[in-house]
């Protein structure tokens, strides 16, 4: 072997110690003259070599074994050295099954590991680990979905900004016990949250001291809101048309009772009346469904071109009634949207529906679709892809100072000829809510006299 002198030198200690009985042996035989100086020495000598001889291979053995023992703690997958003696052999057999234990024990506990890891980003509610500094240890794949993926090492500060929840953080990291708030975030859409936050029996070996989960409320807070929404926003809009049902009603059953031009007259107002809140209805109980459901992203694939198609075609015979005329310009081989068929086609029907309505007679209402190039800051800031719809009226155009609340619910330029021609004020803003829903955004631009442009940009299915 390479590291002879160091094996002599290890081997002295075990040399002198079994030497030193015959060793002993021959200096009492000289002192006693019973054999001769030279002769002791030259025994001496035999027998320290003959042990030396017999000790040879053991050191050998040893030298392998430490060798082989640093191998398979720096983790390599070595074979057991061959050995000249039974006892290192014997050795080096125990060293092998140790360490097959122990990688059996190591695999168990990574599988382990794993599952905790798996279960962990697997559970559906926004999850943190906190440590005693407050910065965000962990976060499971539900919190890195809503509020970024670098999230381990930021502090709490940097992603959930509410200081109520981070005092109750706070209290609960200097040993209090724990507590829940509500709380709302705005972007990417606006969420409400409850959070609980619960310190841990002892710290982790990550230093985690306390969990801080987050509990979709959104859905329950829009529920009590569009509630309370509906029955002012109907109230408010129902009042015109019962007012005006009753007056007729009361007038035909009693000045009115046998005049039969003026029954014939006022059956055709009620009518109207009773039609419009008919569809003051439809789009209420559909502007409330579709708000319950818009902090959920929908995850299918829509054929745009072949919804525009189909939109324009319905549409036909009412342009047609107003001399005008639906040219539709969309990008070859268009690649399919994010979102559902039949809540894209509400956008453009409610958009072209409003062109055709605030459109000159006679002009076209001009629709492009094609892959977005620019698209607006919201979407822009999160690298989407998008496809962006434009729909073009050449009408009287909109004055600026009204073009921010264009999606509000029940806002009119013009109230008096929104209400003659139909509308029921809550076109935009089911238009907004999808958008807002698929992820997307709108911009809205108007010249007076010349028309206006709604641009709708919608995300593209993945793939």
């Amino acid at each position: 072997m390479t590291s002879s002198p160091h094996l002599s030198l290890r081997l002295l200690p075990a040399l002198a110690a079994l030497s030193t009985p015959a060793l002993s042996v021959f200096v009492v035989l000289a002192a006693s003259g019973e054999i001769k100086p030279l002769s002791a020495i030259g025994g001496a000598i035999v027998t320290v070599s003959l042990t030396a001889v017999l000790l040879r291979p053991y050191g050998a053995d040893l030298a392998e074994l430490a060798a082989y023992a640093r191998d398979l703690s720096s983790g390599q997958d070595v074979p057991p050295p061959e050995l000249r003696t039974n006892v290192a052999t014997g050795v080096a057999i125990a060293l092998s099954q140790l360490r097959r234990a122990w990688r059996s024990r190591n695999e168990e506990t990574e599988k382990l590991v794993g599952f905790h890891e798996t279960l962990f980003d697997s559970l559906p509610s926004p999850l943190f680990l906190l440590n005693a500094h407050r910065r965000v240890v962990r976060a499971n794949l539900a919190a890195r979905a809503i509020f970024g993926r670098s999230l381990q090492g930021r502090e709490l500060t940097k992603v959930l900004r509410n200081p109520e929840l981070l005092e109750a953080a706070d209290r609960v990291l200097s040993g209090e016990p724990g507590c829940d708030v509500e709380f709302a975030v705005t972007l990417p859409v606006e969420r409400e949250f409850r959070a609980l936050v619960e310190p841990l029996p002892g710290p982790g070996v990550d230093g985690a001291q306390a969990v801080l989960s987050l509990h979709d409320i959104t859905a329950l807070k829009r529920m009590e809101q569009m509630r309370a929404d509906f029955v002012a926003n109907a109230s408010h809009e129902l009042r015109t048309p019962l007012a005006a049902l009753l007056g007729f009603i009361e007038t035909l059953q009693g000045p009115a009772h046998d005049d039969a031009e003026a029954r014939d007259r006022f059956l055709g107002i009620m009518y109207d009346q009773a039609s419009r809140m008919s569809r003051l209805v439809a789009d209420l109980l559909n502007l409330s469904r579709i708000e319950l459901n818009e902090h959920t992203a929908p995850s299918g694939k829509a054929d745009v071109a072949g919804i525009l198609r189909r939109v324009a075609e319905g549409l036909e015979l009412h342009a047609r009634k107003r001399s005008m005329q639906i040219t539709l310009s969309v990008a070859d081989n268009l690649p399919p949207a994010k979102g559902q068929d039949d809540e894209l086609a509400q956008i453009f029907q409610n958009l072209m529906d409003n062109a055709l309505k605030y459109g000159r007679e006679g002009t076209a209402i001009d629709i492009t679709a094609k892959i977005a190039e620019t698209l607006p800051p919201s979407m822009a800031e999160h690298g989407t892809r998008a496809l962006s719809v434009c729909v073009r009226d050449h009408g009287e155009g909109i004055a600026r100072e009204h073009l921010p609340r264009l999606t509000e619910r029940f806002f009119r330029v013009d109230t008096a000829r929104s209400r003659r021609l139909g509308g029921t004020g809550l076109g935009l803003a089911i238009v907004k809510h999808v958008v807002n829903r698929h992820r997307g955004a709108m911009t809205v631009e108007s010249i007076l006299g010349d028309g206006s442009t709604f641009t709708v940009f919608l995300p593209l299915a993945e793939g």
